[in-house]
């Protein structure tokens, strides 16, 4: 696809005019990466936004015993790096694709010209990163105070969109890729969800987590 339309339908754009348009569809810079590669690693100098096109990427740190703990996930029409970016500190995170993807990476001098003739995309930058702090405040809460099973839970509700009388989680999620976001291991977390399945609240197909029914507060 066009770089011009990969950029029309990322949100962050949405009031951008059309000599902004033109301007980042120059400055951008189109890449495809396959699955599992590093986009740059945590304590990397930072001089980048990337704009994910298509294809997921995690965000991920490594505890001391080198166990990947997972952060977040990103998907097309979303963005990543900004926090660096924008305070010119390093990397606070390692971000590594989990499928092939398509991104779009603009340069910090570049966007730096945007930003000033387009003040609105700040707000929308700034509303951002207030989510993603509720976030990671509601994710260090659960690690917290919660056992792991309502760590599950809540992550899965969290995940899950509804569709008709049921709640589906597109973002295929592997029992280890469960547990990294959770915090604990990856044969807690398949005794959890067998419990679900044979409790009748969910099924699984191609990794596609369905819930039909209102999750028990504890097992």
């Amino acid at each position: 696809m066009e770089v011009g339309a990969m950029l029309r339908k990322i949100p962050l754009f949405a009031t951008l005019d059309d000599n902004g348009m033109n301007y980042l569809k120059d400055v951008a810079v189109k890449r495809s990466f396959p699955k599992n590669t590093i986009l740059f690693s945590k304590g990397d100098e930072s001089d980048a936004l990337y704009l994910l096109y298509k294809g997921t990427v995690k965000a991920i740190i490594n505890d001391e015993t080198g166990k990947e703990i997972v952060l977040s996930t990103i998907g097309p029409g979303e963005y990543f790096g900004e926090i660096s970016f924008l305070d010119g500190e390093a990397r606070s995170a390692t971000v590594v694709t989990r499928e092939p993807v398509q991104v779009l990476i603009v340069y910090k001098n570049d966007f730096k010209k945007i930003l000033f003739s387009n003040p609105d995309i700040v707000f929308r930058l700034l509303k951002e990163l207030l989510k993603k702090l509720r976030r990671s405040t509601e994710q260090i809460e659960s690690l917290a105070f919660m056992d792991v099973y309502r760590r599950i839970a809540n992550l899965l509700l969290q995940l899950a969109e509804p569709q008709g009388a049921k709640w589906v989680i597109e973002e295929k999620l592997t029992h280890q890729e469960i547990s990294n976001r959770v915090g604990s291991s990856r044969e807690m977390v398949s005794r959890i969800m067998k419990q679900l399945l044979l409790g009748g609240y969910i099924s699984i197909d191609r990794k596609k987590i369905i819930i039909y029914k209102k999750l028990p507060v504890s097992f």
